[in-house]
């Protein structure tokens, strides 16, 4: 079943961050025990200590550069390349709208 951006926004926004975390944490691990990896070779080739991964795949709690480590060996890193990417990208420039300037900063209050 293919889930829907909007479906996938939905269903996110229920969630706390922390449930997100340990979702992903699952996640890393059902792929890591999908491509028959251990924890301690997963550990070894991502360069971080087994316990981080462990804590990661418990709870989701890791350093964000740690997780890339652990998206490359899982061979998932790319998907984290359209994580805050702008939503519509224009095939050419004549299709690029009239859109005011994106701010650079926030307002002070």
């Amino acid at each position: 079943m293919t889930i829907t951006n909007s479906n996938f926004e939905l269903h996110a926004a229920l969630k706390t961050p922390a449930e997100l975390l340990r979702e992903l944490g699952q996640r890393a691990k059902t792929l890591r025990l999908a491509q028959n990896l251990t924890q301690s070779g997963v550990a070894s080739r991502a360069g971080i200590s087994i316990g981080t991964l462990k804590r990661f795949e418990h709870t989701g709690e890791i350093q964000l550069n740690y997780l890339l480590r652990i998206a490359l060996v899982l061979g998932r890193l790319e998907e984290f390349n359209a994580l805050l990417c702008p939503q519509e990208v224009p095939k050419s420039l004549f299709e690029v709208p009239a859109t005011p300037v994106v701010r650079q900063r926030g307002r002070r209050k």
